[in-house]
């Protein structure tokens, strides 16, 4: 599917179960299976959480799973029968090394891909993945979109416009214990970014016991918020308009004001 101008999302706002990969799969299409029925406004783009395959850091004694595995071959076939993009990251072997991928599946089988730069080492996933080198931007028909990881929301340099993306996409398991902060980052992209800002998390508890709220939570390119999905499992729907992101970026030229830098490698 090309998508439009008028961009047409599903947030699939779920509970994941404990490294139970199939489990997760089969939950997600029964969810997309509910709200894609035939008749009713079209989707361009549905969104599932950070690791929605095992929870996060859930992988553990799981047989790995590369590019040519059963979630990627999901993704296609479920973009593909549904007619909509998906986006969602999982654990994905590459090479030998362990990345937390975010991949972007066209419904004609296309796969963008994105590893997480920013690493939680509070929790230790620097001790079990590999960080991803690249800033990527996607694109979907009209649309350049900035994939992010949960943790990446922390870091403004590396989420940071560089007049090249109108949507930034972060999918995450953030959890109750520092909501305010996921609320607060989100919406301070959005301002500073003059773009559309998507942050799409989990709800229930893991198997380490932390509990995650939702508050999977869309701002405009002004920093208004138009959808709050709160605490429970739920798919939304919400329209995006890449008329207010140029909008937006004519009314108030910010941009252009902005100071040039670049990125190292961490140390």
């Amino acid at each position: 599917m090309n998508a439009p101008a008028e961009l047409n999302v599903l947030l699939v706002q779920a509970r994941l179960a404990w490294k139970d990969p199939e489990e997760n799969r089969a939950h997600l299409q029964a969810l997309l299976e509910a709200e894609l029925s035939a008749g009713q406004q079209p989707v361009h783009l549905a969104v599932f959480p950070e690791t929605f395959t095992t929870g996060f850091l859930g992988d553990p004694n799981l047989t790995p799973e590369g590019m040519d595995g059963p979630t990627v071959a999901w993704m296609r076939e479920t973009a593909r029968r549904f007619d909509t993009t998906l986006a969602g990251s999982a654990v994905i072997v590459d090479e030998g090394k362990r990345f937390n991928r975010l991949l972007l599946v066209t419904p004609d089988g296309v796969v963008q891909q994105y590893d997480k730069r920013h690493l939680f080492a509070y929790g230790g996933e620097n001790q079990r993945y590999v960080a991803g080198t690249r800033r990527m931007v996607m694109r979907m028909g009209e649309w350049r979109v900035s994939p992010q990881v949960c943790y990446d929301l922390r870091f403004p340099a590396w989420c940071r416009q560089r007049g090249d993306y109108d949507l930034q996409l972060f999918v995450a398991n953030w959890p109750g214990s520092r909501i305010e902060h996921w609320t607060a980052l989100l919406k301070a992209r959005a301002i500073e970014n003059q773009a559309w800002v998507i942050g799409l998390n989990r709800v229930g508890k893991d198997g380490n016991g932390i509990d995650y709220p939702g508050r999977s939570q869309v701002y405009d390119p002004a920093g208004q918020c138009i959808a709050d999905l709160e605490g429970r499992e739920i798919c939304q729907r919400v329209t995006l308009s890449l008329g207010k992101v140029k909008e937006v970026q004519k009314v108030f030229p910010f941009q252009a004001d902005a100071d040039a830098f670049e990125l190292s490698a961490s140390p």
